[in-house]
C-alpha cells in the first residue's frame, strides 16, 4: 500500500482552509447535465471505487444486457460483477474463503471485450481501484482495448463511505470495533492498519492520478454522485453510452445492503469467536457470509427503530478535510468531473445522534442462525447415490436436522 498519507493529509482539527481552496477551484469542473456521448467504440471501464454506487450501476446493466446492443452497447460479462476477473488483473486475493481469482477469470472477461468489435463495452468492478501500480494499470488497460480505453471513477463523501466500509471489512472477518478503526484510518499513521486496501482505495486524488498517469488525464471521467438525486448517477451512464433516457433502472438488491450497527456487532463477536478456535477461511465464506449473513439480509430489512452506525464528530470532520484536500487536487488534475466537488468535503450539520448499545432482535439472529444451518446443510454430503448440492430456500427442517445428525454421530465415531 501507498503509505504517503501523512499526517498533512488527514487533518482532524477543522476544514475550512481547504474547504476554500476547493471552492474557489470547483467551478473548473463540468457540471453539464447531460454529458456528450462517447465515441463509439470506447471500452469505459468502471473502476469504482467501493461504496460508490457500483453495485446499482452493475444491477442496472446487467438487467439491461439483452436490451443494450440495439444501442451500439455491450455488457461482457456473465454475472453482474466480474469479481474474479478483476482481482486476478489487480493481482489481489479473493475474499475470505472464497474461490482464488485466476489468470483464466481475466482472460475470459477480456475475450468477452474484444468479441465487442466496433461497439461501446462497459467493464464495471470496484476492485479495479485496487490495482497498486502504473504496470498493473498499464497491463488492464492494453489488454481492455489500449486508446480505446475511457476510465470512470464515481466518487461520494468519505463522511458517508467510512461506516459502510467498515461494516463490510467485517463481512471479511474484521474483529476490531468502528471508534477503534476509525482511530487506525485517521490518526495512528501509516494509517493501515488493519486494513491497508481502505486508503488505496479512498485516497480518490491519488487513485485518479494513478490513472490519468497510464491513460491521460482526457480519458478519465470522474462523476461525483450526488446522494440527493437517486437517479443521477443512472442518468449519467446514460448519457455517457449514448442510450435512451431511464434504460437503466434500479435492480432491488436485499443482499447487498448494509448491515445495521447491532447486526454487524453480532458479526465482529462471531469473527472474534472464529479466529480465536482456528477455524479454516472456507468455513467462514460458506457458513457466515454466504450462509448466515447472506440469508439474514434477504429475509431481515431493517426498520426505523434499529441502531444506526454513528460516526463519532471528530472523525467527521477528518474526513471532510481529507475529501477537500483530494477535491482540490482532482480538479487541479486536467480530468473531467461531472457533479458537484463540493460535496466531497461537506461537513454535516451535527445530527445529535449518540453511538447507543447494539441489542440483536431475537428473529434477526434466529433467521442469521437458520442461514448458517442451511449453508451447511446444502453441501453434498456423500451417501450411497451422489449428492446433490441444495440452496438454502431448499433446504427442508426436516432434511437439516437429519443431515447435521449424521454429520454430529460421524464425528462422535472418530472420535
Amino acid at each position: 500500500m501507498e503509505t504517503d498519507c501523512t499526517r498533512d493529509d488527514i487533518p482532524v482539527n477543522g476544514t475550512t482552509d481547504r474547504a476554500d481552496r476547493a471552492d474557489r477551484a470547483a467551478p473548473r469542473a463540468d457540471r453539464a447535465a447531460a454529458p456528450a456521448p462517447l465515441p463509439a467504440g470506447t471500452r469505459l471501464l468502471h473502476i469504482g471505487p467501493h461504496k460508490t454506487g457500483t453495485t446499482a450501476i452493475q444491477g442496472a446493466l446487467f438487467a439491461a444486457k439483452e436490451t443494450l446492443p440495439d444501442h451500439g452497447v455491450v455488457f461482457p460479462a456473465h454475472t453482474r460483477h466480474p469479481m474474479e476477473a478483476a482481482l486476478a488483473a489487480c493481482a489481489r486475493p479473493g475474499m475470505m474463503g472464497d474461490t482464488v481469482p485466476t489468470e483464466r477469470h481475466w482472460t475470459r472477461l477480456v475475450g468477452q471485450v474484444r468479441a465487442a468489435g466496433p461497439r461501446t463495452s462497459v467493464v464495471s468492478s470496484e476492485f479495479f481501484a485496487d490495482a497498486v501500480d502504473e504496470a498493473a494499470i498499464g497491463r488492464i488497460v492494453e489488454q481492455l482495448g489500449g486508446d480505446r480505453v475511457h476510465v470512470l471513477v464515481t466518487l461520494r463523501p468519505l463522511v458517508r463511505i467510512m461506516p459502510s466500509q467498515w461494516q463490510q471489512y467485517v463481512q471479511n472477518g474484521l474483529r476490531m470495533g468502528y471508534p477503534d478503526w476509525l482511530e487506525h484510518m485517521l490518526r495512528k499513521p501509516p494509517y493501515e492498519k488493519p486494513n491497508p486496501s481502505f486508503w488505496r482505495r479512498h485516497r480518490h486524488d491519488r487513485l485518479v492520478e494513478r490513472w490519468a498517469r497510464v491513460v491521460g488525464p482526457e480519458r478519465i471521467t470522474v462523476v461525483v454522485v450526488d446522494d440527493g438525486d437517486r437517479d443521477g448517477l443512472m442518468r449519467t451512464f446514460e448519457a455517457l453510452l449514448g442510450l435512451p433516457q431511464n434504460l437503466l433502472r434500479p435492480v432491488s438488491d436485499t443482499a447487498n445492503r448494509s448491515l445495521t450497527y447491532a447486526e454487524t456487532e453480532m458479526l465482529r463477536s462471531l469473527n472474534v469467536e472464529f479466529r480465536g478456535n482456528g477455524l479454516p477461511d472456507e468455513i467462514y465464506s460458506r457458513l457466515v457470509r454466504n450462509g448466515a449473513v447472506m440469508h439474514m439480509k434477504n429475509s431481515c430489512s431493517p426498520g426505523p427503530d434499529d441502531v444506526k452506525i454513528v460516526t463519532p464528530r471528530w472523525a467527521v470532520e477528518a474526513a471532510a478535510g481529507v475529501g477537500a484536500g483530494m477535491m482540490e487536487r482532482i480538479v487541479a488534475s486536467g480530468v473531467r468531473v461531472l457533479g458537484d466537488p463540493a460535496l466531497l468535503s461537506a461537513v454535516p450539520a451535527p445530527s445529535g445522534d449518540v453511538q447507543r448499545e447494539a441489542r440483536i432482535a431475537s428473529e434477526v439472529a434466529a433467521r442469521a442462525l437458520y442461514g448458517a444451518l442451511a449453508a451447511a446443510a446444502a453441501a453434498p454430503v456423500r451417501h450411497g447415490a451422489q449428492a446433490k448440492a441444495r440452496t438454502v430456500h431448499q433446504t427442508t427442517s426436516k432434511d437439516l436436522v437429519r443431515v447435521l445428525g449424521h454429520r454430529c454421530l460421524r464425528r462422535l465415531r472418530r472420535r
